[in-house]
């Protein structure tokens, strides 16, 4: 018995599953292989045959959805509603006309240039969703990938958490969720943009809730002499104007760090102080590699 982890990769992210006793890694990975693939069936965007494509070529009348993808719809519209529209789940077209229509490892960079047309999404509030029955507007696409990740992490460390009887941690694509009993000293955590091109990194150690980084970087493609990213202001409907190029939060669950950190983004300067009026412990890495720490990060 001791601490063990296994790394892959799904939906062009890295996956970190640890747990606190070893003889649990094997079921804890068929266990979260399981929660990955539910979550892509109900929610992708990309597979033709996910609930959420057959859904969307319905049209606009009511229909009645699993429950996954009601409450992957649920989380990102209380996200819409917390953040007074900054992350808006009916960015799925504009996100497909600058390029980001395929899973990302399928993105190429190219030498044409990229024709970005300022137009605000259609906005939240035209998605209806009463219990479980949803009403989407004809040709309004949603993109749920900026909550999915982290409600994916915070439903598998619970489910995996109850099932292993130990401690778990795991993370989707930087997303982290934990549950169950901690590490003694709690879970080390390497806070870092991305592997490949890191920027400033530090340790912090948390021992429940979540932490998310979102980041400019991490999804990253060219066209021509544009450098685009997949973090969109629903305001124009095209990659957010930021100084950040990364921000890391902790709350009580993945899900609202993510939040947190993928508005934090949108919301340029004004960031640090509605993180902290929000109580976030949060880290924002701009441009340059300034380090600016709010609300007690890390502890």
């Amino acid at each position: 018995m001791g601490t063990a982890a296994v790394d892959f990769q799904t939906w062009s992210c890295a996956i970190r599953l640890v747990v606190t006793d070893s003889r649990q890694l094997d079921r804890g990975k068929a266990l979260l292989d399981h929660e990955l693939a539910a979550m892509d069936q109900a929610c992708s965007r990309f597979r033709s045959d996910s609930e959420l494509s057959v859904v969307q070529r319905n049209g606009a009348r009511q229909t009645t959805i699993g429950p996954l993808l009601t409450e992957a719809i649920r989380l990102a519209l209380r996200a819409a509603r917390l953040t007074d529209g900054d992350l808006d789940p009916t960015v799925g077209q504009a996100m497909s006309m600058i390029g980001y229509d395929r899973d990302f490892a399928a993105i190429t960079s190219s030498g044409t240039h990229a024709r970005l047309v300022v137009r605000p999404v259609p906005g939240w509030r035209c998605v209806r969703l009463d219990g479980n029955r949803l009403s989407l507007p004809v040709g309004v696409q949603l993109d749920l990938g900026a909550t999915a990740k982290a409600l994916t992490a915070d439903r598998a460390a619970r489910r995996l958490a109850k099932a292993l009887d130990c401690g778990v941690l795991v993370s989707v694509g930087g997303d982290i969720a934990v549950g169950g009993p901690p590490p003694a000293k709690g879970w080390p955590i390497l806070v870092q943009d991305t592997p490949e091109d890191p920027g400033p990194t530090t340790t912090v150690r948390i021992t429940d809730g979540g932490l998310a980084t979102s980041s400019t970087t991490a999804r990253q493609w060219v066209r021509g002499d544009q450098v685009l990213h997949h973090i969109l202001d629903p305001r124009t409907g095209t990659p957010a104007s930021t100084r950040w190029r990364a921000v890391s939060v902790a709350a009580a669950t993945c899900a609202d760090a993510n939040i947190a950190a993928t508005t934090a983004i949108i919301r340029d300067a004004a960031s640090p102080g509605w993180l902290g009026r929000q109580s976030l412990p949060a880290r924002l890495v701009d441009r340059r590699g300034v380090v600016t720490t709010v609300a007690g990060w890390p502890r």
